[in-house]
């Protein structure tokens, strides 16, 4: 009890170090995900402040701007922001346009990869996404989930994970590079 006890407090520190605020299922995501890399006997991410403005940013985006309709998926982004918009297909031609938001917007050196996934409907009803509905939609998808556990072409050491979460949408962004943004 008190091993979970500290870490509940270890991650709860962590989150607010990073002057991001993180919503209660952005918490979960990351402690469900961060179990779950652990049970597979993989270390722990440390939170990105720039990965995660990256991510918060791009919920909102898919939010408000749905760019993922039609043939575009949740890796697009509108032209209705400071960033470079793109359709995202799933021929992966766009993924240098995705890879790079993070230097896009932060100060982020690096590359980031993300994961997304989504459970808006078609009549564009609002259904809150939560986490463990989130993490098992990427479990369950052997491409997503080999990002989250490092397998496949995903074998570099993640040093940087931002969250975000909003209306219908999660999305998780991955780093190698460690985040210099305090």
């Amino acid at each position: 009890m008190r091993t979970i006890i500290l870490c509940i407090l270890l991650i709860s520190l962590n989150l607010k170090a990073s002057s991001q605020v993180f919503n209660t299922e952005e918490q979960e995501l990351y402690r469900i995900m961060m179990n779950y890399r652990s049970q597979l006997g993989l270390p722990s991410i440390p939170f990105s402040k720039s990965l995660t403005i990256v991510a918060q940013t791009h919920v909102r985006d898919l939010y408000k701007n749905t760019p993922d309709k039609e043939i575009c998926n949740t890796h697009s982004w509108s032209s209705n922001g400071p960033w470079t918009g793109c359709c995202y297909t799933p021929d992966h031609a766009q993924a240098n346009c995705m890879w790079s938001k993070p230097r896009e917007l932060t100060s982020y050196k690096g590359n980031g990869y993300e994961i997304a996934c989504s459970t808006r409907t078609s009549d564009n009803s609002d259904y809150n996404i939560t986490a463990n509905e989130a993490l098992e939609s990427w479990k369950g998808s052997p491409g997503h989930n080999q990002v989250i556990i490092n397998g496949d072409i995903w074998t570099d050491k993640w040093n940087a994970i931002g969250i975000g979460m909003y209306k219908g949408y999660a999305v998780v962004w991955f780093g190698k590079e460690l985040d210099d943004e305090k």
